[in-house]
């Protein structure tokens, strides 16, 4: 595949961009019956230019054509690859409801992440100009595409894995106590003396030694030290594994806000394009007679309320979509937008299950058990001070004298000797006992907090439950209000055209509309937002099936 990459125009485009749902069960879960979204209300819509960024390339003119699809609303922007990508429109139903199908992609996803989603390779570069932090493309990503490059990018991960890296290091120096050591010195020396009888003499010599020593670890200092070395690079471990789970939290959530505000641009969209629609009406009722200053006024109202709300909306979308790419740490000038809006997937254990399961897999967990057998080796080297220390050692020495003012010749003498070191202190003050009652505090402080994590995991999971379980009950009774107020909105719209009914029922009526698509849009992504935080509440799932 060779990548392209342009720049490209944003304008207020509109966009029919729903939610696709797909039959649904889990065990633990009732599972809903069909679910039903609206239509999409969304006519076409110029919209004035939110944002314009021009193109000074002279190649602008030999440009492949434009494929919108997977761009948000309000932006439109040439292909980033040639062949094309994946820009299928969704297409699942749930029973026999018609959905509103989303123009984008339903799948983004790299083997190997472009240039352009990979940080720069120089962590200390500023940007100093301008164009090097002008949005110049739209990127549409997968929720699993977005968490991957988390992975690959993040910065906090990173620095999770230097300091797994350090402390493997430090393991490697405790252990390396465990060998001799061998030490080699050497010294070249001239002296001069004078005798009473008023000669002088000068001699020069050279010396050698070569020595090694032992600690045979007596005390049990030694084995102590490498145990608490261990247990720090298990914590680091953990503390890798905490840091993954809550980067793919974080992740999912900006994803999830993303696609929140898109949802609500398409239905404020709506909103207003049925507004304007009723402000038209509006006005030929009063051209011909028929309508009041009074109904157009209202109506007009209702278009400004409208036009604001979606202001704010395609505000909201470009805070979380920098939000998301500054998770994903990719370069400064590439946006980022989502896939179509679906149900994640069904929890499969009880309520009970779940609480086990996160008894069992939570790093949070072993990390206290871990750090209280840390505070036990720290009281092991306390105490190891008071303890008798013996080593070995081996030592052979040359001597040479190379040059003497006497006469005398140059000779070599050499030697060795070996032995054992025994030390022992017999009196510190209490200080050693003293740090050790320290280290036997600290182990009942993580027995607390071990039990503090316990209890807390516990409440995590079943929030994260419950509210799986409300948002479920959510989607349906959204999914009925949804149609239940097409249905009111068009019997308003009748009755006002008959004459028997008032311009206040069609606003309300429209009103009523927006309000039962948000709480939809809302229902699904709080679903999905109370999965992901229940997988995190359980950690070390890489998808509920895997259950």
């Amino acid at each position: 595949m060779v990548l392209m990459f342009y720049s490209y125009r944003r304008r207020l485009l509109p966009l029919s961009l729903g939610i696709a749902l797909s039959s649904w069960s889990a065990a633990g879960l009732a599972a809903p019956e069909s679910v039903a979204l609206p239509e999409d209300l969304s006519g076409d819509l110029s919209g004035a230019d939110v944002a314009q960024v021009e193109s000074d390339s002279p190649s602008e003119a030999l440009m492949p054509e434009v494929d919108t699809s997977g761009l948000e609303p309000g932006e439109a922007a040439v292909p980033l690859s040639t062949d094309g990508g994946s820009a299928g429109a969704a297409s699942s139903r749930a029973g026999s409801a018609a959905l509103p199908q989303s123009e984008r992609p339903t799948d983004e996803g790299f083997g190997t992440p472009p240039d352009y989603l990979t940080p720069d390779p120089n962590p200390l570069l500023v940007p100093t100009q301008p164009e090097e932090v002008e949005i110049v493309g739209t990127q549409p990503l997968s929720l699993e595409t977005a968490i991957n490059l988390a992975f690959t990018n993040s910065e906090q991960l990173r620095i999770a894995l230097f300091q797994l890296d350090r402390t493997q290091a430090g393991l490697r120096a405790e252990r390396s106590q465990l060998l001799p050591t061998v030490d080699l010195s050497s010294s070249l020396q001239t002296s001069n003396s004078s005798s009473g009888g008023g000669g002088d003499s000068t001699s020069t010599s050279l010396s050698s030694t070569l020595r090694t020593d032992y600690d045979l670890g007596l005390s049990g200092e030694r084995s102590a030290r490498i145990q608490a070395a261990e247990r720090q690079v298990r914590l680091a471990e953990i503390q890798v594994e905490q840091t993954r789970e809550e980067l793919k939290l974080a992740t999912t959530t900006d994803y999830y806000a993303v696609q929140e505000s898109l949802e609500q641009i398409r239905i404020n969209e709506a909103f207003l394009a049925a507004a304007e629609r009723n402000l038209s009406d509006t006005r030929l009722r009063e051209e011909v007679g028929v309508g009041t200053r009074f109904d157009v006024l209202q109506a007009e109202v209702q278009v400004a309320n409208a036009r604001q709300t979606l202001t704010q909306a395609i505000s909201q979308r470009q805070i979380t979509q920098r939000q998301l790419a500054r998770r994903l740490n990719i370069q400064p000038s590439i946006d980022l937008t989502t896939l179509a809006v679906n149900i994640a997937g069904a929890w499969p254990l009880s309520l009970e299950e779940s609480i086990v399961l996160a008894y069992q897999n939570r790093a949070e967990l072993e990390q206290f058990l871990v750090e209280r057998e840390f505070n036990d080796t720290q009281r092991q080297i306390s105490l190891a001070t008071l303890r008798p220390n013996l080593g070995v050692f081996g030592q052979y020495g040359v001597q040479s004298l190379l040059t003497s003012s006497t006469g005398v010749g140059s000779s070599i003498d050499d030697g060795f000797a070996i032995g054992a070191q025994l030390s022992w202190r017999l009196f510190d003050g209490g200080g050693a006992r003293a740090r050790a009652a320290q280290n036997e505090i600290d182990l009942q402080i993580d027995e607390a907090e071990f039990e503090d994590a316990r209890n807390s995991i516990r409440v995590e999971v079943e929030e994260a439950y419950y509210t799986l379980v409300a948002n479920q009950a959510n989607i349906d009774t959204a999914s009925v209000a949804v149609n239940q107020a097409e249905e009111a909105l068009e019997l308003a719209d009748l009755r006002f055209n008959a004459g028997v009914g008032t311009q206040l029922e069609v606003i309300n009526a429209i009103r009523d509309l927006t309000e039962a698509e948000g709480n939809l849009v809302t229902a699904v992504l709080n679903y999905n937002r109370a999965l992901a935080r229940l997988e995190r509440s359980i950690s070390n799932l890489d998808s509920p099936g895997d259950l």
